[in-house]
């Protein structure tokens, strides 16, 4: 595995990160930190430790180390880090992007929590289909094979749904394997192009849109707050944007930017589709007050008080919408396998 590869889960990150901090708050000269470190690190951590101490034997900054691992290191924190050392303010830097990374991951942990319930509702229902089709399914099918009963289409669908699953187990096992694999290959290898294919779904749209500009302003604020020039912290931030349509608004707001205008003017050309009004006042009143990092601030906090709102909706709605669809489906199976019986019922009556 190269260097370039390894990725740290975001406690791990939080927790280098820490360390680091802790250690320069202490007095501790970084070198002589990072090798106390390593005697208790293990894992990912370890290989970011050993490269980092490396890098720093040979004069080199931890920017440079960071940039080498850009699956556990974005751009922003690698740049905040790198301004940070050239104004001789690593300690508090670090501070700030620990709350960062924390703040990040309880968001997205909200995000996922949210989203986690459709998850819950489709396994339990692929283990109901599962029992039918291998253990119900297989006894009814003889039991109407032995009777001349009119059976009709959905039970004949779900029982030679059945007999095929029974008979290709092996084949239908490794392709359900080889789904979640490429499935899980395409969210960690491919999770941009996933999360904006996702993004396009209508009714989670405007929650992904919220999703990233609270990203995006957690990121400006940070970078703002540590001196880098807007245009500088703005193409980093960019980055952390997963929709098209606000990636190139952005885009566009920093070349009027180089053009002499307002940031907050070139967030304004398609603000009814892509920003909000008030996201925007609020940039438009930091940037004529001189405190564009704490409207930054201020957006982040608005937005992810809107996410929060916006996702105990949509897990409001789901539940029963999800209820209701998975109470049809196996309602529809359990009919179609009751409605011969009462038909063989009757046949046997009628006699």
């Amino acid at each position: 595995m190269s260097i370039g590869s390894v990725r740290l889960s975001s406690g791990e990150k939080i927790e280098f990160i820490s360390n680091m901090h802790t250690m320069l708050k202490a007095g501790i000269p970084i070198l002589n930190g990072v090798e106390s470190l390593l005697e208790d690190s293990k894992g990912n951590v370890k290989k970011i430790l050993v490269a980092l101490r490396q890098d720093l034997i040979a004069g080199r900054r931890m920017c440079t180390t960071l940039a080498k691992f850009p699956e556990s290191f974005d751009k922003v924190t690698v740049n905040l880090v790198k301004a940070a050392e050239e104004a001789g303010t690593l300690e508090q830097t670090l501070q700030d992007i620990k709350k960062n990374t924390q703040a990040e991951m309880e968001f997205s942990d909200k995000v996922k929590s949210a989203l986690t319930y459709p998850l819950f509702v489709f396994l339990i229902f692929a283990a109901v289909m599962g029992v039918m089709l291998f253990v119900v399914m297989p006894k009814i099918t003889q039991v109407f094979s032995r009777l001349k009963v009119d059976i009709p289409l959905p039970t004949r669908f779900l029982m030679f749904l059945s007999d095929f699953v029974i008979k290709n187990t092996l084949y239908v096992g490794i392709g359900t394997l080889l789904f979640v694999v490429f499935m899980y290959f395409l969210y960690n290898r491919k999770r941009r192009f996933l999360l904006g294919v996702i993004a396009k779904v209508p009714i989670i749209a405007p929650l992904f849109k919220k999703v990233d500009i609270v990203r995006f302003s957690r990121s400006m604020g940070l970078l703002l707050s540590s001196g880098i020039p807007i245009v500088n912290a703005l193409e980093l931030s960019i980055d952390v944007v997963n929709r098209r349509d606000l990636k190139n608004l952005l885009i566009k707001s920093k070349d009027m930017i180089y053009a002499g205008q307002e940031f907050s003017q070139g967030l304004k050309g398609q603000r009814g589709s892509v920003m909000p009004v008030l996201v925007i006042k609020l940039i438009e009143l930091g940037e004529a007050s001189g405190t564009l990092e704490k409207a930054m601030a201020d957006v982040t906090e608005y937005m992810d008080y809107e996410v929060s709102k916006n996702l105990k909706t949509l897990t409001t709605l789901l539940e029963p919408v999800m209820l209701v669809f998975v109470g049809l489906l196996v309602g529809g199976v359990m009919l179609s396998i009751i409605s011969p019986m009462y038909s063989m019922i009757g046949q046997v009556g009628s006699r």
